[in-house]
């Protein structure tokens, strides 16, 4: 673990894998809601996690390189489940790489549990982890210029839904109409980090 000073009141937690972000990120929640941690706001990311607002950073960042790597802890009790046509254009795709049926891309996908892990690239915009590392993808070879907004897509270890119309490199497995993003609604964002998700099959695959 590595914590670098970010201004005056902002720390950049590095940690070694996505797993110890998520552990990571889960602690200095909980530490936060028992009122043992002051802090304006705590932004997961891939390998990081930043604190801002913070009123002594260097006491934190001491404290945090002292102790070890939380475990990571049970999944929150919160589930959103999202409708999902699998009809996506690099079904074909993926199904190749994983030397499987169309078909049986559709149902490890909508049986997995997923978890947000992070959000990030577009408002509303999740990445999910979850899936076995024998069905990790890589992007595509050439990004498309737009990818329609509702697309369930794969890249890496990740899954994730475009909240809207924007250019993308991932493979694109399905649709979904769940609405990812809306500024009239509280919270905007339908999903957030520590959101569970499931994809539940619509229509035929």
């Amino acid at each position: 673990m590595r914590a670098l000073p970010v201004g005056e009141r902002a720390l950049l937690v590095e940690v070694s894998s996505g797993e110890e972000a998520e552990a990571l990120h889960a602690e200095l929640l909980r530490r936060r809601a028992a009122g043992l941690l002051t802090v304006a706001e705590i932004v997961p990311a891939a390998r990081t996690v930043l604190l801002d607002g913070l009123d002594e950073p260097d006491r934190l960042a001491r404290e945090l390189i002292a102790a070890e790597v939380p475990p990571v802890l049970p999944r929150a009790e919160r589930v959103v489940e999202l409708p999902v046509r699998y009809d996506g254009p690099d079904l074909a795709a993926v199904a190749a790489h994983w030397n499987v049926p169309e078909r049986e891309v559709a149902r490890v996908h909508a049986a997995t549990d997923f978890r947000v892990a992070f959000c990030g690239f577009a408002p509303g915009f999740g990445y999910l982890t979850g899936l076995p590392a024998h069905c990790h993808v890589p992007r595509r070879a050439t990004p498309r210029t737009a990818v329609p907004a509702g697309s369930v897509a794969l890249a890496g270890p990740y899954t994730g839904v475009y909240p809207r119309s924007s250019p993308g490199g991932w493979q694109l497995i399905g649709t979904t109409d769940a609405v990812l993003w809306d500024p009239a609604r509280e919270p905007a964002a339908l999903l957030s980090p520590g959101t569970r998700v499931r994809f539940v099959p619509v229509g035929a695959a």
